[in-house]
């Protein structure tokens, strides 16, 4: 049965170019311009050929990614076969296969085939955004290393004043000078995009917080099951993708180590290396794998052979059924076997990742007590230094407190000299205060009259008239 990756596949593999991002968001006349050869404003217009080059890796990346590079499918009469799921299974996702027949791949309806294309992959290669499949499998250097200082002054203030004068020469040609078919001989072969292994690799460590001993440890092949359809969504990485991936891990990202076919995630203080418990553990979940899968064949065959004696009952085939139901039996007593030998050996481990764990944690112990004694024999914690440091601040503290006690002191004789007394300073300050409530009730006084001699009196009071006064009588 196909998997839902080949369909996949199958979509992208009879998609047009059209149907990609880059190309779907540029128009028609700027991919005439992005097909055409701009190798000469390298120099004389330098912005609008970074543009083009920067156009041509996003695209590169996105075609390479989504599976574009893997065989057409086999038109057999329509129907889909295991071959073509094999091959795109096969295909890269993180390499790009550059050769000659790149170009008629890449051609577009009005368009044409892309010009210049050869000197285009050179300057990304020359840009690391493309890198030789050898060289960075082989390489024990980081691709983030700019190489050793002094070379990299050498090869500019002696190299490159040497490369211009033997170019003059005509013993030496540089890239620009090289012509389209030359160009193609020099870049062939299989490069990595350095892009689309970095965004792999963060897919990869947002998986690998919180990992158990026996769930930091994978071989090659359980480590490209379990990670190869989440590292690029809708598609599958190939065993070529899978070292790519695994190399950059460790030389690059550091965050797992390699042994042949043993990869360990590292974390915390678990040894950077893969030890012989490491192998145990990861000999036992293989085992224990393997048997959840027998099992689970197993409880497959059992559901078809349950449908086949339903299916036989209804036609009233009982013979059938009955030799159903016998092969049905038989596989109910080999699952029963296979469930207990699985409990068995995944309780054994648990109880090996246990062990493993006390270790780590003995480990961080021995750590720890080392620690704690290292800093209790530094010579200020020892008891004489101590005693000696508390009896020397016990004396500074005292002769502190004599100190201030003679300031004090001196201050008060200082004020008896002066012939100054508290009462008469209490006296005095009650009269400044008595003299201010003076002060204040006389503005107070001040005030109110002012307000009176503001309002108008009348000088005269109006007759009341006749009728009121009968009235009030």
């Amino acid at each position: 049965m196909l998997g839902s990756s080949y369909a996949e596949f199958m979509a992208s593999a009879s998609e047009p170019l059209s149907s990609y991002s880059t190309y779907a968001t540029t128009s028609k006349s700027r991919l005439q311009s992005l097909y055409s050869d701009v190798t000469r404003q390298k120099h004389s217009n330098p912005t609008s050929y970074h543009a083009h080059v920067d156009w041509w890796q996003r695209t590169l990346e996105e075609l390479v990614s989504r599976g574009w590079q893997a065989e057409s499918p086999s038109a057999r009469k329509g129907k889909e076969t295991e071959d073509d799921e094999g091959a795109h299974s096969r295909s890269n996702k993180l390499v790009l296969s550059v050769q000659r027949s790149l170009v008629d791949r890449l051609r577009f309806d009005g368009v044409g085939k892309p010009l210049g294309l050869g000197h285009t992959i050179a300057e990304l290669r020359h840009s690391n955004a493309l890198i030789s499949l050898p060289t960075f499998l082989s390489s024990k250097v980081s691709v983030y290393d700019p190489g050793w200082l002094p070379y990299r002054i050498a090869s500019f203030l002696v190299g490159k004043p040497l490369w211009w004068a033997m170019e003059q020469l005509d013993l030496v040609k540089s890239e620009d000078s090289y012509s389209e078919a030359e160009m193609w001989k020099r870049v062939q072969g299989d490069y990595v995009l350095l892009k689309l292994v970095e965004r792999a690799a963060d897919v990869v460590n947002s998986f690998r917080g919180g990992m158990s001993l026996a769930d930091s440890l994978y071989t090659v092949e359980s480590f490209r099951k379990e990670f190869g359809s989440k590292v690029i969504p809708g598609t599958t990485i190939s065993e070529t993708d899978t070292e790519v991936l695994l190399k950059y891990l460790e030389r690059d990202r550091r965050i797992l180590v390699r042994d042949k076919d043993v990869i360990k995630f590292m974390a915390g203080d678990r040894e950077k290396e893969v030890t012989v418990i490491d192998r145990g553990i990861l000999e036992l979940k293989t085992a224990v794998g393997n048997l959840q899968g027998q099992v689970n064949t197993i409880q497959g065959k059992i559901d078809e052979m349950t449908a086949r004696i339903s299916t036989a009952l209804t036609q009233q085939q009982k013979s059938i059924a009955l030799a159903h139901l016998r092969h049905k039996k038989g596989l109910e007593e080999v699952l029963t076997k296979r469930l207990s030998a699985l409990q068995n050996l995944e309780s054994t481990l648990m109880n090996v990742e246990t062990a493993a764990g006390n270790i780590e944690i003995m480990q961080a112990y021995e750590k720890s007590a080392v620690t704690l004694q290292t800093i209790l024999n530094h010579p200020s914690l020892q008891r004489t230094k101590i005693d000696e440091t508390m009896d020397a601040l016990a004396a500074a503290n005292a002769t502190a407190r004599e100190v201030d006690d003679a300031i004090r002191i001196g201050g008060d004789m200082a004020a008896a000299e002066a012939g100054i007394d508290d009462m008469d300073l209490e006296d005095e300050l009650e009269e400044l205060v008595k003299e201010v409530e003076r002060e204040t009730g006389q503005a107070e006084e001040r005030a109110a009259l002012e307000k009176l001699q503001d309002v108008n009196v009348p000088e005269q009071i109006p007759a009341v008239p006749a009728a009121a006064q009968r009235v009030a009588e």
